[in-house]
């Protein structure tokens, strides 16, 4: 790097800067031609002029995630010096910062969970780009193993209070590092029993099992923790919640392959072509809702028999309870799942219509479904 540019990033001279790009015009563009380079904007970075790292950061946007000799971005210099505001800066100017994997697979937000929280600063990254919290470092460890390994009880909190509002919240808590350790292991292993409430409360899977075959528990006694082996047992439950854990992950595998082939291709539709299908899926949605509501033949009424002839009621059985179908059980009930499997299929494709979902979407619907199913069965099984 040139001596002259150099003092004027120590110095945060941006008057220098330009005089420099008055003699010439490419004196930042070289050092995009270096892999590993020592950008000005590290420089600034590492001393906190936040004025001349702006400037930098306006004319080479590509700086921001160059690596130094020592694998680091200028976001996590600025973690590690602590600097909060320009770290905030930074991010202000790209949100994706926060997930530039720098030696090891480090993220910014990894390099927080391991140096500290920096008054809030983690809890800004999340808000800024939350999927942040799913990236893995090289030794496939997350954030959650990093605060834990590091005795970062405050960065653990914030991070299992985020992830306690995502869909992908199990996956994560559970995800096993190269060792076949989740952050409930590496817990329970560093004598950490307020981690290991903490990971619990974040559904933390107290069956997994590391590559030597044990559990949380296994390595709590192992280590004679006897903190962490009373918060363990005090919640140990029946293997039966793990299988059906199991048995929920294998259906979903399966449901997901089958959207994948019912789905494939359909965000290529053109909108007329999804307007039309709208409409087709609309018009099925409703048959099968009507068909549902008044099956072939109607139901049993509590006034009449099921002949024209004049029967007191009291004097002839009527052949089904009254508000039940008038068709006999085994055909009711086979159009009664076809039906249902028709508005099921039906209302699925039409939701993968009207793709994207808002924020929640997908639990909010399963929590409707759930209500739909109980309420359905309940009404029209005979």
């Amino acid at each position: 790097m040139d001596n002259i540019l150099e003092r004027a990033a120590r110095a945060g001279n941006i008057s220098e800067l330009y005089t420099l790009i008055e003699r010439d015009g490419n004196v930042l563009k070289r050092f995009d031609e270096v892999e590993f380079v020592n950008t000005p904007l590290h420089i600034a970075v590492d001393e906190g002029c936040i004025e001349f790292a702006m400037e930098i950061m306006s004319l080479k946007p590509s700086f921001a995630r160059k690596l130094n000799h020592q694998g680091l971005s200028p976001i996590h210099l600025a973690v590690e010096k602590g600097n909060q505001e320009m770290a905030l800066r930074l991010i202000e100017t790209d949100n994706d910062l926060v997930r530039v994997r720098g030696k090891n697979g480090v993220t910014p937000l990894h390099y927080i969970c391991e140096v500290g929280t920096h008054d809030g600063l983690l809890d800004t990254f999340l808000k800024t780009c939350p999927d942040s919290i799913r990236d893995v470092t090289t030794p496939n460890c997350t954030a959650l193993h990093i605060a834990t390994e590091n005795n970062r009880l405050d960065a653990l909190q914030v991070l299992t209070r985020t992830l306690r509002k995502k869909d992908y919240c199990w996956e994560v808590v559970n995800r096993k590092d190269k060792n076949g350790n989740t952050a409930l292991h590496i817990a329970a292993r560093n004598y950490q029993p307020e981690m290991v409430k903490v990971l619990l409360n974040c559904r933390a899977n107290k069956h997994a099992t590391n590559q030597h075959g044990l559990t949380a528990l296994d390595v709590a006694q192992n280590r004679n923790s006897r903190e962490s082996i009373t918060v363990l047992r005090g919640c140990f439950i029946p293997r039966v919640s793990n299988f059906n854990h199991k048995l929920e992950k294998q259906i979903d595998k399966y449901v997901t392959k089958a959207s994948l082939l019912i789905f494939h291709d359909m965000d290529n539709i053109s909108g007329d072509d999804r307007s039309a299908l709208l409409v087709i899926l609309g018009l099925l949605l409703t048959a099968a809702y009507q068909a549902s509501l008044s099956p072939p033949g109607g139901v049993w009424q509590g006034d009449s028999s099921s002949n024209s002839v004049t029967t007191r009621i009291d004097e002839r059985k009527l052949p089904g309870s009254i508000g039940t179908s008038v068709m006999g059980q085994s055909f009711f009930l086979i159009f009664y799942i076809l039906t249902y499997v028709v508005f099921i299929v039906t209302f699925f494709l039409t939701l993968a219509l009207l793709k994207p979902f808002p924020h929640g979407f997908r639990t909010a619907l399963q929590v409707l479904l759930a209500f739909l199913l109980h309420a359905s069965t309940n009404q029209y099984l005979p």
